[in-house]
């Protein structure tokens, strides 16, 4: 399952039909430098839900899906997901019940963002359509071609169909690099220097703006939720590919 791997092409499609400053206004950019599924982000920090890469972030980003109905929602989180991918994805209803029959902590956070007017949905119709985005199955073969058409600026280059405006895509991979690796995001900006999006799945999906993207799974994960080989395997490939942002060319 793509876990929340799925954050950023969600926020890069609010993006996309809503702009940057809608974002940046309605959830926030900032990294939390705490964990991906913290509730205490949502008390200290103003913006409340802070970044469309953590929980309270992603699960306010499918509210801001315009949706006329629960059903529209989910399909139009799952429809975007597979633009990326360029083949038609699916959920795993076995992931979905699993998650969604144990989602005490996701629920509460929806209730807190819905009590701060920060929540652009019912909370439990966002609740849901979140979960089934964070079941969608995928393969590292996918989940590469979804990283490439980001480095491609928007564009699919198996299907060469333009997903995202490409003018959006900046701001996209720049909340990748300070926020995708959760409360380890600045150890992966230091030694990796490329933006990534990890999930608890064990799946990591980096990309190399105007020349690649690198996706590995590998499940076990440590205790910021980032799969530890995915994590090793990525980073080597970049280095040796001299892929880092911060890199003398």
């Amino acid at each position: 399952s793509i876990q929340s791997v799925s954050k950023p092409f969600t926020m890069a499609r609010i993006m996309d039909q809503q702009g940057y400053e809608a974002v940046r206004e309605k959830i926030g950019v900032e990294p939390t430098g705490l964990p991906f599924n913290s509730k205490l982000a949502i008390e200290i920090y103003k913006a409340r839900s802070v970044n469309p890469l953590v929980n309270a972030g992603a699960i306010a980003a499918v509210s801001m899906l315009p949706a006329k109905s629960e059903a529209e929602r989910i399909q139009m989180a799952i429809d975007n997901l597979s633009q990326f991918a360029g083949t038609k994805l699916t959920v795993l209803k076995d992931i979905y019940e699993s998650e969604y029959s144990t989602a005490y902590g996701n629920r509460a956070i929806a209730n807190l963002l819905y009590n701060s007017e920060r929540l652009y949905s019912e909370p439990e119709e966002a609740l849901r359509a979140y979960t089934e985005q964070c079941s969608v199955g995928v393969t590292a073969k996918q989940l590469a071609v979804m990283g490439a058409t980001l480095a491609n600026g928007g564009v699919n280059p198996v299907t060469r169909k333009r997903v995202v405006r490409e003018d959006i895509v900046d701001e996209v991979l720049a909340v990748m690099l300070t926020g995708g690796f959760y409360d380890e995001s600045g150890r992966w900006s230091a030694e990796a220097g490329v933006p990534a999006k990890t999930g608890v799945g064990g799946g990591i999906v980096a990309v190399v703006p105007g020349r690649l993207a690198i996706a590995s799974f590998s499940p076990p994960v440590n205790e910021a939720g980032n799969s530890v080989r995915a994590q090793l395997a990525i980073q080597y490939i970049a280095d040796q590919l001299h892929a880092s942002l911060f890199e003398a060319h």
